[in-house]
């Protein structure tokens, strides 16, 4: 894909990455792809901001030969030592030896670990500025975003921000990189709430403190790492990490999300009955197998619901492995406070409540009613779980 002028004298030149599997390893992309925005100032000093991962050097090497010569690039702006940030910055040490690398004070500590690069390089403040001419660039500390040496840089004269990982999301770009020329702003909002909660929701206070600091500064376009570039309406993808960002405190959005993970057939009967009963209160659902998609997909609709309901049976005197494993990423991530119900079954003994609470306790879940059963949950059941997921929709409803 050629340079994409944002502002004048302001290139995107990202590479669109669609054979990637996994996101740092962990979260699949397969069928969404991502891209790796980087960009560059074409000015009397020129500056790239932001580079691309390791293995993307050939397609983002002609991005750079499309605006300038590589012999003529003055600085190299790390916002983010991340390796789908910084992975080819030793190839452009060795083409453009010339360029000076700026970075936070710990970016630069960070470099010199991860590849060794010491010279040539200089440490920028929260609020130091760098003139290249009819450009001018403000750099903004905003540690946690999710690593703790990351900043924005900002260029006042066309007010574009670029905010490295902050306002990103999954998502290879379809032709156009601009949030106006999306034909599917749904599947990038989407996704851009996935890549929220499983990357930067744990820093959720620090996104706050940022979108704060960032109030008193006019932004009309938002370049983030990943994902669409906002010119538009830069102001939506703010407020829409803004409101996801206080989930981490705040009530979320009424709704139940069901997770359920079923050995033999008989969770899933009894998942079906709940699920009639929410539905008869007239409370969204969203219901996911635990043990057949991946977690990725299920973080965002517990972050974003008020109510959780866990079904799942006792597996060896324990809590069936593939519910205990989502469980404990959601631990991991931080999310706090819900609202949360527990079915399940067990043969000839239980143990699944008792390890789910060892898990809740400490993210301080609310875990009220619970109906377990031995063995095939039967007709008598069925009518109990029907009831039991209309009654916790309706106390969802009423808090």
């Amino acid at each position: 894909m050629a340079a994409v002028e944002v502002k004048p004298d302001i290139y995107w030149i990202g590479v669109i990455d669609r054979t990637i599997d996994l996101f740092e390893g962990i979260w699949p992309i397969s069928d969404t792809g991502v891209t790796y925005n980087s960009y560059i100032i074409d000015d009397e000093k020129k500056a790239i901001i932001d580079l691309a991962k390791g293995n993307k050097g050939d397609d983002y090497l002609a991005q750079i030969e499309e605006v300038t010569d590589l012999s003529q690039i003055d600085y190299i702006i790390i916002n983010h030592m991340e390796p789908d940030h910084s992975g080819l910055i030793k190839l452009m040490r060795r083409l453009a030896p010339q360029a000076k690398i700026l970075g936070s004070k710990k970016a630069i500590e960070m470099m010199a670990k991860f590849f060794d690069i010491t010279d040539n390089v200089q440490a920028v403040e929260d609020g130091d500025t760098l003139s290249l001419g009819k450009h001018t660039l403000k750099f903004i500390y905003t540690p946690f975003i999710h690593w703790p040496e990351t900043i924005m840089t900002y260029e006042t004269s066309q007010r574009v921000l670029f905010s490295c990982d902050a306002f990103g999301g999954y998502g290879a770009v379809r032709g156009g990189i601009f949030d106006d020329e999306s034909l599917t702003p749904d599947f990038y909002e989407r996704e851009a709430l996935r890549y929220y909660v499983n990357i930067v929701a744990n820093f959720s206070a620090r996104v706050l403190n940022a979108i704060e600091k960032l109030n008193a500064i006019p932004v009309d376009v938002i370049a983030p790492s990943h994902g669409l570039v906002w010119r538009a309406d830069a102001a939506r993808i703010v407020n829409l990490y803004k409101k996801w960002a206080e989930y981490a405190t705040d009530e979320a959005e009424p709704g139940v999300t069901l997770l359920y993970a079923s050995m033999y057939g008989n969770t899933e009967s009894a998942m079906n009955a709940v699920a009639r009963g929410i539905s008869r209160a007239g409370l969204p659902v969203e219901i996911f197998d635990a043990a057949r998609t991946h977690v990725s997909y299920i973080l965002p609709s517990i972050w974003t619901k008020s109510g959780v309901i866990i079904g799942a049976p006792t597996y060896e005197v324990s809590l069936f492995p593939p519910m205990a494993e989502a469980l404990h990423m959601v631990a991991r991530k931080r999310i706090l406070n819900k609202k949360a119900a527990y079915f399940g079954g067990h043969g000839w003994s239980g143990g699944a409540l008792r390890e789910l609470k060892t898990i809740l306790d400490p993210l301080k879940w609310e875990l009220g009613t619970t109906l377990e059963y031995v063995g095939s949950p039967k007709a008598s059941d069925l009518k109990l779980a029907e009831k039991f997921g209309e009654e916790f929709a309706k106390s969802l409803l009423r808090s």
